[in-house]
This record gives structure tokens, sequence and C-alpha cells, in this order.
């Protein structure tokens, strides 16, 4: 099947075909309608339907997505101000399109390939590699999955994949394309310049009452305190609640009679190694271990200087063969030698054993302490939840209810964004965002509800008071209204002279007096592309001035740093004429990608987009991210 498309997509009535088919999509518009839509089903695409379960996935992994790029997890209303929403239906819709078109030409994937599929995916890889059933089991439980459900996907996936390399797998970029694209990125430009900054140009006059009034009159936005919002805020989890228990030494000795065979230490050796330089080094100490010489006195002998690797364990220890030799060696002081990764061979020894086995009670006492302590935090952790929430409908304070509890609690003045959350101990990522949206949403002296922010976390606060945000006076902010005003005016001045400077290139004056005429020597730069050389002084916005004109170009600029780069071009170097493989590889792949994005939203406009618009609200009213 595979092969009849590639042949059909080479021939020239394939390719009017395609341009035909894919003009013809943006004719037709997405329907967004309710039709015979149950209330599982979020969308439908032509027969292909988008569930609800479906749809929460796809919408939390573009959450994550969003929040790696923000640095915050974003509330549903920032999520539906970000079109994430938008974003994670039209990627559902494509693939459902995608998945359809392939149904109807009859690709398929075999059970072997989709056993090969999952057995290569590293995510299911135990510790020693390869396949591991229970990382599999785990990895889906994870994420939602059932196996099936999984399988599925993949089987879909594999599909789309059949179709996008059927169809364009062996599309093509014209040379010309190449030769031009190359060009464009291989071209390198050197140039003769200066640096234009403040200490070229007279200093800024100290400006006056009048003058940062005004500026602080047009600027007030930039000098406004931020909301704060006081709160004492209370998090109850069983690590909170064992924090205050102190087991008894005789409750501990009881616990570690009952559980010693557990608590173990493993065996630990400290290794030392010599790479040992040549074949007359390994003969001596081949020789000396077999005449009965001590591990030191044959370094002394050679004059080599061992290193010390660490006390490990065997598990901690990376190379198996440096491993299976330190702790098979009988007493410390004993050596061996093995090869080593360069070929040369190491001598290893262990100065040092620390013998494994049950550890004694004064050695497991502080960890049987806290096992105790969080088994009887966990069992007490429902009824303390529900006698905190007794006291809080009689309105009584948090003060007072983590005192008789001796839960630590928490006094925080918050700003928008709740950054100050980061210093508060046992909340799991998430929380914050949780807890900061509920703060920001409460009104000051009344009782608010639970934060409940897992199974067995919950929090609550106290709202004391609430600063608005306010434009605050001059006298307030009279230093930073007169740096940023003394900024602005050194940037005017700045910004003026680059344009002097750069009129005098355009006469023609040499640009080695017009940088003697401030006190300066033009530099030569090193050759630069179009994206800089990464410097501050030769960025991407500065190199792509540079790349502007022709052999004479001649500017000012400003950089990363705020100064103008003054320069002229001196010299153009053309890319060479072979398009390096990498290159051809990368704009090929672009190519094929665009061809077949197109190709999708075509083929998922022409299939026609039904909306469930109720469930979609309802689903994203609830906060698919809980």
């Amino acid at each position: 099947m595979l092969d009849s498309l590639r042949s059909f997509s080479k021939t020239f009535v394939a390719k009017v075909f395609f341009a035909v088919l894919i003009v013809s999509f943006a004719a037709f518009g997405i329907n967004n309608v309710v039709t015979n839509l149950g209330s599982t089903t979020v969308a439908r695409v032509g027969n292909e339907d988008i569930s609800t379960r479906d749809f929460q996935r796809a919408y939390q992994q573009q959450l994550q997505m969003v929040a790696q790029q923000i640095g915050q997890v974003p509330t549903p209303d920032m999520a539906t101000q970000l079109g994430v929403p938008g974003m994670t239906l039209s990627r559902l819709a494509s693939d459902a399109a995608v998945n359809q078109l392939t149904k109807e030409f009859g690709l398929g994937v075999s059970e072997n390939k989709l056993a090969e599929l999952v057995r290569d995916d590293p995510a299911f890889g135990g510790t020693l590699g390869g396949f591991n059933r229970q990382s599999f089991v785990q990895v889906l439980a994870q994420n939602g999955f059932t196996e099936n459900e999984y399988l599925d996907m993949q089987a879909k996936a594999a599909r789309r994949q059949q179709l996008a390399v059927g169809l364009f797998g062996d599309a093509n970029v014209p040379q010309a394309a190449l030769q031009l694209i190359n060009r464009y990125a291989g071209d390198k430009r050197t140039v003769d310049y200066f640096v234009l900054n403040s200490t070229a140009i007279p200093p800024i006059a100290e400006p006056t009452d009048d003058e940062l009034a005004a500026y602080l009159k047009d600027n007030q936005s930039a000098f406004r305190t931020k909301e704060t919002r006081t709160v004492d805020l209370l998090v109850l989890s069983p690590e909170t609640l064992a924090a205050a228990q102190t087991p008894t030494d005789e409750e501990i000795a009881a616990e570690y009679e009952r559980t010693k065979d557990s608590l173990t230490k493993t065996e630990q050796r400290t290794i030392v190694q010599a790479v040992l330089p040549d074949d007359a080094a390994v003969k001596a100490f081949t020789d000396g271990q077999a005449a009965g010489k001590s591990f030191d006195d044959l370094l002394k002998e050679l004059s080599l200087t061992p290193t010390v690797i660490g006390t490990l364990s065997k598990a901690q220890v990376t190379d198996a063969a440096l491993a299976n030799a330190a702790f098979g060696l009988a007493k410390a002081g004993d050596f061996a030698l093995i090869p080593a990764v360069q070929g040369k061979q190491r001598a290893i020894s262990v100065s040092e054993i620390v013998a494994g086995g049950t550890l004694s009670l004064e050695e497991a006492k502080a960890q049987v302490a806290k096992n105790l302590a969080l088994t009887k935090a966990k069992a007490d952790y429902g009824n303390v939840l529900d006698q905190v929430e007794e006291l809080r409908a009689t309105f009584q304070p948090l003060t007072q209810i983590a005192e008789r509890y001796k839960l630590p609690l928490v006094h925080l003045d918050l700003t928008p964004g709740s950054p100050e959350l980061a210093t508060v101990t046992g909340l799991a990522e998430g929380d914050a965002g949780k807890i900061g949206q509920a703060i920001f949403t409460a009104q000051a002296e009344k009782l608010t509800p639970t934060i409940t922010l897992a199974a067995n976390r919950n929090a609550w606060f106290d709202l004391s008071k609430i600063e608005p945000a306010r434009d605050q006076t001059l006298e307030e902010v009279r230093d930073p209204v007169a740096e940023a005003w003394t900024n602005e005016q050194t940037e005017k001045a700045l910004a003026d002279e680059s344009v002097k400077l750069t009129a005098q290139l355009d006469a023609g004056k040499p640009i080695a007096d017009i940088a003697a005429a401030l006190n300066q020597f033009p530099s030569v730069s090193a050759p630069l592309g179009r994206q800089g050389d990464g410097t501050p002084v030769f960025n991407a916005q500065v190199a792509n001035a540079i790349f502007e004109g022709g052999p004479d170009h001649h500017g000012a600029v400003k950089n990363a740093d705020g100064d103008y780069v003054v320069f002229k071009v001196a010299e153009v170097t053309p890319a060479g004429t072979d398009v390096a493989p990498q290159l051809k590889d990368a704009i090929e792949n672009a190519a094929r990608d665009a061809l077949y994005g197109e190709f999708v939203g075509g083929l998922r406009d022409q299939s026609g987009l039904r909306v469930n618009q109720a469930t979609l609200n309802q689903l994203l009213a609830t906060d698919v991210t809980q």
C-alpha cells in the first residue's frame, strides 16, 4: 500500500491533485455546532470522535508545556486567554482527520511492529536498560492510560506516520532553493566598528523636580505598588502532623525489634585506583602481587599517584568491571588489575571496608522514630482534619488551631502570582498556584473554605488585610524615578548621536576619522553570520542590521547591552557552493513538515469539526488539570 502511495505521489497527476485538494480545503470552514454528540464526546471530525478523556489528557499535556514556558501552571482563565483549549482541540482534530483517512486507505500496524515500538520506548526501560514490564505498567498508570488505550494510541500514531512518509517522504527541495538557503545561512561578513555608549557623550544634567514630576505622571504605571494580602497559612499533611509527634524510647525500641530485619545497611568500600602507564608498570604490579608486596609499596616504587574514587556501595559503582573487582577483594589493602577504558590497565585497591548488615538500635533510632511518627500521623489524619473543620466552622482562628495541634503556621504578605509561597515547606508542585488563586479571590476577615491539595493534604488561611495597589508619590520613589529619567535622557542622547554618526558615514567620511573624533579606534570583527557571534556586542539584532545592505553597507544599531555598534562592512565572504548534508536534511525535513501540515489542515477542514460546546465548557469550568 505504501509503495503504491509513493509511486502515485511522484506522478504529475498526483502533484496536480494534491495542489487542487489543498486549495479546495481552504474553502471549507469549521462547523462549530452540536449535532448528535453525547456527553462523553467533546467534538467529532468526520466520523472520528474526540472523547472527553482524550481531551483531558491532551489538555493537561498542553498545560504542562505552557507552564514550562511561562514558569507557572496557568489558571483556567489564563489558559483560556492563552488559547490552550483551542490549541488542544485543533491538535486532536488534526489527528482525528488523519486517523479517518488512514482507515479509508486501509493502513494498519502489525502486532510485531506495535510490540517493537513499545519495547523501544525508553520511558519503559528498567535500571539495566531494555523493556521492563513493571515500568510499563507504572508509567501508564501515572498518565491515566489503560494498556489497551495506550496500544491503540500507538497504533494510530504509527498509521499517521505511514501516511506522512508515503505521501511526502520522497518530497525534494529544488537545488536552486537549497543554494539560496545555503547562501543565506552561510554567508559571512567582516566589519570595521566601534561601540558608542554613555561614556562618549556629555553627562546628563541632574533633573529638576518639575521634570521628575512630569516623568512620574507619564509613567505612573511603572511606579505602582503591588496589591498585598496578609495571611496566616496552615498546611495539614501527615508530614506536618508527624513533626509534632515524639515517640517514647520504649515505643522506638519495640518498633525496632519488630522491623529490624528490614533495617539494614549496605556494605561500602573506599575504592582507590591507579592507572598503569605502560607494560612495565603492569608487570611490576603482577610480579609484586605474586611476591606479596602491598599496593602502597608498589605505588611508591613506580612513583604513581592514586585516585580515591570514594566510599561506595557496589550498586553505586557504574563501572561493572571496577565494581566486581573492588567487591571481590577479600580484605582492605588487597588489590587487583583490571582493564581501563582507554586501553591501559588499572590497579585498584580497597583502603577501608564498612560492613553491611542489620542496623543497631542506636543507628536506626532516628529513622525508626520518624517512621513511627509518620505512621501515627497517617492514622490520626482523618480525625485531626475533622476537628480542624469543626473549629473552622466556629470561626476559630488558625493561630489557636495551629497551637492546639502543634502545626506550623506561616505568616505571609503575598503579592500577585504568590512567589512568596515558594518559602513554605511541605507544598507539592502545583499547590502554590491553587493556594495563591484562592487567597486572591477571597474577602478579608471572612471564613474561607478548605483548600484541598491532595487526598491527604489540605490548607487553610486567614486573610487579615488587603493592601490595594496604588500610585506612589514622588517622595516615595524619587530615586528610582530620577534613575529612570536619567536613563531615558541618556538613551535619547545616544540615539541622536548615532543618527549623526550614520549621516557622516552616508557622506563618505571614513569610520576611522569618526571614531577618532570620539577618542576611539575602530576594531575589525571576526567573520560574522546572520546570527552574530553570541556575544552582547554582536547579537542577532546587530548581525541582521549588518546583513541588510551590500558590500559598502554601514550604520549604527543598538546591541544587547543597550550600546550602539557603529559599523561599516569591510569584507563579504560568500558561502561555499556545496550544501552541507545536515543543512540539506534539515531543509528537506522542514519542507516535508510544512507540506504535511498544510495537507492535514485542509483534510481537517474538509472533514468538518463539530464541537460539543456544552461538554467542552463543562470540562473547562471544572478545571481538567485537577
